[in-house]
């Protein structure tokens, strides 16, 4: 296979009218080259003294105290600044006793401020727990409005801005106190003299439950250590592990980008979007604890792969040629190589060849079966790519059902999730893949998350060329509705999606809550980075930054 030779591509100057996009070149470069090691060991010396930390830290979590509400705030600090991971055993402990000692039969029965009731409530709520959100209620007045006094209490709004974002269906009470914080903390945003006017407006940008972890530890760090209030010992220990976390990670990116260097998109493919680095940041917005290194190398190629296969369907490829490449991966046969297009024999083989890779891991491990799962989710994709591509050959609007039937599985979240337990080892047994290909709620509402928000940003920029119609398109058509109207619709849809996913958090949940996490990382991702605009497409502004300050900044010691 190797001896094929795709220096030049055949179809690049053909007369064949191609359906090309505008994107975008790499905007890294080679930068993260350099971090390239076959080593991937961690500083023994900085390793010791983070254990010496951790070891403070853990006692922290285990002394009792008088007031459970200093634990909760602990325990949401450790979480925020990024090393929850190094102590689940002992917070599961914990808030399991909090949650007897602060709640009867779910009802929060602390007496204290409203900022410190709301922390709780939250995060209890973000530890499975099932509280009610009654406790709200007693913010309202006789008339049945909230109570003034909140309204200068920011700290107290803000609290409870966060905790709204832990409805799930039919808490009416939530509802009101997110419209409620929302349109106070708006008004207080706007003066600009306040000292919690940066704060808020970020707040009302992005919620902490809607955060991916390595953005929030970067920036909560900052905000811990202005706290006349923190902790020494836990400020340490999060700033150095975050920078030691920082330099395997590059690493990581660095041995990706030589992989993806290799391969030269640019040159052998040019209509697709270069953009490993970003896809390295994706999967590590789904987990970045060192266990998961192996697993992040296998999930960003696989889903670099995937990036270039929906680039062919969406921007590139002849009708005639993506049927071709969907017959050619129905049969998942090399044999079914020489037919294709040049271009398509090289995207062809590198995804058996990532496969061959991943075989030969998982064989090790006595886990072969993880591969036929992501055999048929991959299948299961490129067979929904060629339906929107005969859609859009045909000028065919489909129903809305029919549409979110399809580019639900076009947006590849049940397949990355799929890709993301191959690498977790022997937790990830056969019961967790099954639950992943029954499409269960969990994983319908992040596919729900992920079609909604990019629908919302991307619909202008693929209007600009030929494309298959947007859900947008689809409601405006079969409602008669306006696009205002639709764009409403959707984000309806959107928080039931994210009530949807809190509420299957709750415990029991279905699978364990390690892989009820990635797949709510995917939701989170895309809340940060699909926000105004596809930032993964178009990632020279608010993507490269964000990469900038997880991967390139270190934190100040």
């Amino acid at each position: 296979m190797s001896s094929v030779d795709y220096s030049t591509n055949p179809d690049a100057n053909s007369n064949l009218q191609r359906n090309l996009a505008d994107f975008h070149p790499n905007v890294w470069g080679e930068y993260f080259i350099q971090f390239a090691s076959e080593s991937m060991e961690l500083d023994p010396n900085i390793v010791a003294q983070i254990d010496a930390l951790k070891g403070e830290v853990g006692k922290m979590i285990l002394s009792k105290t008088k007031k459970p509400i200093e634990k909760v705030k602990l325990i949401d600090s450790i979480c925020r600044l990024g090393v929850s991971y190094h102590f689940e055993h002992e917070i599961d402990k914990v808030m399991h006793h909090i949650f007897k000692s602060c709640a009867e039969n779910g009802e929060i029965i602390l007496e204290d401020d409203v900022c410190s009731i709301a922390v709780l409530f939250r995060v209890l709520r973000q530890h499975g727990f099932h509280v009610s959100p009654n406790v709200f209620t007693k913010l309202k007045d006789e008339q049945g409005y909230f109570n003034k006094k909140l309204i200068s209490d920011v700290e107290g709004m803000l609290s409870l801005y966060e905790a709204s974002h832990m409805m799930i269906h039919g808490e009416d009470i939530l509802e009101e106190v997110l419209a409620f914080t929302s349109t106070n903390l708006e008004s207080v945003a706007t003066q600009s003299s306040h000292p919690l006017a940066a704060r808020i407006k970020y707040t009302l940008k992005q919620a902490i439950h809607k955060n991916f972890p390595r953005l929030e530890a970067r920036r909560y760090i900052s905000i811990y250590e202005e706290d006349p209030f923190h902790d020494e010992i836990l400020l340490t220990l999060a700033k150095r592990d975050f920078n030691l976390l920082q330099t395997l990670h590059q690493k990581e990116f660095g041995n990706l980008c030589k992989w993806w260097k290799e391969l030269d998109i640019p040159t052998n493919l040019q209509f697709a979007r270069d953009r490993i680095v970003e896809m390295c940041f994706w999967v590590l917005a789904m987990y970045f604890e060192p266990q998961y290194s192996q697993a992040r190398k296998m999930t960003t190629k696989l889903g670099a792969i995937l990036s270039i296969v929906d680039d062919t369907y969406d921007a590139y490829g002849t009708i005639d040629e993506l049927e071709l490449f969907s017959k050619a991966i129905k049969r998942w046969d090399i044999s079914n190589f020489d037919h294709l297009p040049d271009y398509m024999k090289l995207i062809y083989i590198t995804v058996l060849k990532a496969l061959e890779e991943i075989e030969q891991e998982v064989t090790k491990e006595g886990r072969l079966y993880t591969l036929k799962y992501y055999i048929k989710e991959f299948q299961m994709v490129v067979h929904a790519y060629m339906t929107e591509a005969r859609w859009l050959n045909s000028n065919y609007v489909p129903t809305i059902e029919e549409y979110l039937n399809i580019s639900k599985i076009t947006c590849c979240q049940s397949l990355l999730i799929t890709s993301s337990y191959i690498g977790m080892g022997n937790t990830a047994t056969e019961d967790k893949f099954i639950w992943v290909s029954k499409k269960p709620k969990m994983v319908d509402a992040v596919a729900t998350v992920c079609r909604l928000m990019d629908e919302l940003v991307t619909n202008e920029f693929e209007h600009e060329r030929e494309h298959v119609c947007s859900l947008l398109d689809c409601i405006m058509k079969q409602k008669d509705v306006s696009k205002e109207a639709a764009t409403e619709e959707c984000k309806k849809r959107l928080a039931n999606a994210w009530k949807d996913i809190n509420e299957e958090c709750l415990m029991p949940t279905d699978v364990p809550m390690p892989f009820m996490t990635r797949a709510i990382n995917l939701s989170r991702f895309m809340d940060v980075v699909y926000k105004d605009k596809d930032n993964y497409t178009h990632s020279e502004g608010l993507m490269k930054s964000y990469i900038k300050s997880v991967l390139v900044d270190q934190v100040p010691i």
